[in-house]
């Protein structure tokens, strides 16, 4: 097999395990609260991290450059991001969450204009423009109640977890570290680890996990496949694809994640949904490419 061929393989499996994750997180928040659910997923994840580098002798103490790339992507994206997706799916579907939360691109361009002054081609242009027309759709009066503040707010919280993320995204493009993603992650996830349970037992009390089959189910699958396995998956992916294909391949973890909430969660595909999906996806996608293509 070429190294192309892993690559797209890692990659396909990765998509495939992080657009389930969406209805799977939706069904392990019935067996434990949201702010635990978001602790748990990375210690477990992290533990994992941790075992596999300690093995196979990759295991690294961060450097002091490390140190503000550790704290960005795990508090920004791990800590932030996970949390808010995690409190909005209580109340608004899986898919829904999947394609709000992956707006992150739509962010990231206008941000770096204000930012870093960064020029706007034409085709960031229109991707940008094209990403939030989906997003106005799915926050039009006929597909969302603005009269429910509880489905206002969560909606708005995927939105700032999209949001953290892309200002993740703008660091780690403007600064660079002494240790590898890979390397870092671990300890990224420990970060968001620590904070994470003391929120959640200040905020929800004690553990909540009841303990059951399917929160175990529930957990092997979201801290070492979804947040561990992938995580890896996608690193070592991202060193034998373009770059290119990286980001046009992603667009299918939202589009996993809606469809599989569909099947296995039956929720429904209204048309301001499907509209808004393609218009966010069309956006991401111009978006992606025009850069790239800078």
């Amino acid at each position: 097999m070429s190294v192309q061929s892993r690559g797209l393989l890692l990659l396909s499996l990765a998509i495939v395990l992080w657009g389930a994750n969406w209805p799977v997180m939706k069904v392990g928040l019935s067996h434990i609260s949201p702010i635990w659910f978001s602790a748990t997923r990375f210690a477990t994840g992290g533990a994992c991290l941790f075992l596999l580098q300690m093995l196979t002798g990759t295991l690294r103490l961060p450097t002091r450059r490390d140190l503000p790339l550790i704290a960005s992507v795990g508090l920004l994206q791990m800590l932030l991001f996970t949390v808010l997706g995690a409190i909005a799916m209580t109340t608004i579907p899986a898919g829904r969450s999947a394609v709000l939360a992956y707006t992150t691109p739509l962010w990231v361009t206008p941000a770096a204009i204000l930012l870093f002054r960064e020029r706007l081609s034409r085709g960031q242009l229109i991707g940008t423009l094209l990403g939030l027309s989906g997003v106005a759709a799915l926050f039009n009066p006929q597909a969302l109640d603005w009269n429910n503040s509880t489905l206002l707010k969560a909606n708005l919280m995927l939105l700032a977890g999209s949001l953290c993320w892309a200002m993740c995204i703008l660091h780690l493009r403007y600064y660079k570290g002494d240790s590898s993603a890979y390397q870092l992650a671990p300890w990224q996830m420990l970060l968001a680890t620590i904070p994470l349970t003391g929120l959640a037992y200040v905020i929800e009390g004690p553990y909540s996990g009841d303990m059951s089959r399917s929160f175990w189910e529930v957990i092997l699958f979201v801290g070492p496949l979804a947040t561990a396995f992938c995580f890896v998956a996608v690193n070592a992916a991202s060193m034998w694809l373009s770059s290119t294909s990286m980001s046009s391949a992603m667009l299918g973890v939202p589009v996993v994640g809606l469809m599989m909430s569909v099947v296995f969660l039956g929720e429904q595909l209204s048309l301001s949904l499907i509209i808004g999906v393609v218009a966010i996806l069309g956006g991401i996608l111009v978006v992606s490419l025009a850069a790239v293509k800078r």
